[in-house]
This record gives C-alpha cells, structure tokens and sequence, in this order.
C-alpha cells in the first residue's frame, strides 16, 4: 500500500493513489511508529503516485507536523501535483508544509 522509508534521519512516507479517511488510520500509524522507532528528524510526504487527497490526507501531514515539530524537525512535500498543490494552499499546510520541485 504505502511505503515507509528511513533515509539518514528523513522519514519518507510515499502516499497511495487516493489519501482518504480509509487509509489515514494506517498511515498516522505507520508513521508514528516510525517517528518513536527510529531517529528521525524530517519528514517527507512524496505524492508522486497521489491524484486524490481529502481533509484525511491534510489530518496527516498536520499530525505528523505537530509531532516532528516538536523535535526541531520540518515535513516536505515531493512530487506535488498541481491538484495537491491547490490543496496544500487552499488548506493552509503550505505555511507550514516545504514543498520540494
């Protein structure tokens, strides 16, 4: 479903298809497993393969951001399509989201 990678001190969390309410459970959890687990101080979302995001999908990347925050830490977004992109803005998360060419 989702991949969940640790590189040097970045945890990349590469989003489905479709981030919705159905698949932001697993997510939140998968990566806050991986935040308390390993030593991470970023988080990156790639959206890469994402053409649909819901309110779920900014729940996420505003979840993570509090938790990573904390820490000194910052989240970025890759491969944002222009759709996400409207909604990263419209949202609000591009304050406080990095997004990454």
């Amino acid at each position: 479903m989702e991949n969940f990678q640790v590189i040097d001190n970045c945890l990349m969390v590469k989003l489905p298809e479709e981030v919705d309410h159905y698949q932001a459970g697993y997510i939140c959890q998968e990566a806050d497993r991986f935040l308390m687990e390993e030593n991470v101080c970023h988080v990156v979302f790639d959206f890469e393969d994402t053409v649909f995001m819901d309110s779920s999908g900014i729940g996420i990347i505003m979840g993570r951001y509090k938790k990573i925050a904390c820490l000194g830490g910052k989240v970025y977004a890759i491969n944002v399509g222009r759709q996400i992109r409207r909604i990263l803005d419209l949202s609000g998360m591009s304050a406080l989201v990095e997004v990454l060419a």
